[in-house]
């Protein structure tokens, strides 16, 4: 799908999600937000199943035989994507403070967060290095100016944010979830709904960022976000699409 398309299938969403009963979209996107939790954090190599992550996060029941850190993980993951629902509603644009606060929420009692790495880094399998401190602040410095003055379409901004980010990997732990996360802010900030990246397509998602951290070609990982985007929209104009008329009426007076 083209991205004009897609811009017209955000555009048919945004006509009738008002359509859509408040409980169905509201027990939707919390099992959005759980099941992104679950994928983001099990790339990363987090044990939790589906179910314990919803146990931990809906219950606040700690879950038997796995380490601690794993349970802050899917816990302050979902506090970092609840930060982020904030700072939309609050229509604040991504910036170097609002990134670094999203990492330091993800790696609350784990380490400390938001600030920048001394060391080098490596990313084991990958053919790319992240720079050294001293050309990593360089990078991080341009990355944040390309940010403010960048004029890509959204679908494009988002997988430039991601990639450019953890590509430049500013961080000693937890790029891959801050990137994530900061790609989704581009969406949403761009009327766009938040994409969950399956644990099970972990191999293309790490090849597709390969190709721009060796190539610089993003076209890739671009397109990735392209079509789990148009996933998530079309699902969401399908909610509206089996309500008979009454129905629409009933929901429409509800939201007038």
């Amino acid at each position: 799908m083209s991205y004009e398309n897609l811009a017209e299938l955000k555009a048919l969403y945004n006509d009738k999600k008002n359509l859509i009963p408040q409980e169905t979209l509201k027990s939707y996107l919390k099992a959005f937000s759980i099941e992104y939790t679950h994928n983001s954090t099990a790339i990363e190599g987090n044990t939790l199943t589906l179910i314990q992550t919803k146990t931990v996060i809906e219950d606040g029941i700690s879950v038997g035989g796995k380490m601690l850190r794993e349970i802050y993980e899917v816990v302050n993951h979902e506090k970092a994507f609840k930060y982020v629902r904030k700072c939309i509603e609050e229509n604040k644009e991504l910036d170097e403070n609002i990134i670094k606060d999203i990492h330091a929420i993800t790696m609350e009692n784990i380490t400390t967060g938001g600030i920048y790495r001394n060391v080098d880094v490596y990313i084991s399998g990958a053919q790319h290095t992240p720079p050294s401190p001293n050309e990593m602040y360089r990078q991080i410095k341009m990355f944040y100016y390309d940010l403010s003055s960048n004029t890509l379409d959204p679908i494009e901004l988002a997988a430039w944010t991601h990639a450019e980010f953890v590509k430049i990997h500013p961080f000693t732990d937890g790029n891959g979830r801050t990137s994530r996360l900061i790609m989704n802010y581009q969406l949403m900030k761009n009327g766009y709904l938040p994409i969950s990246i399956d644990k099970k397509d972990r191999l293309s998602y790490y090849e597709a960022l390969e190709e721009y951290a060796v190539n610089n070609n993003l076209m890739l990982f671009a397109d990735m976000i392209a079509t789990l985007e148009e996933q998530q929209l079309q699902r969401c104009v399908d909610m509206t699409q089996d309500m008979t008329p009454e129905i629409q009426n009933f929901e429409q007076q509800q939201n007038m």
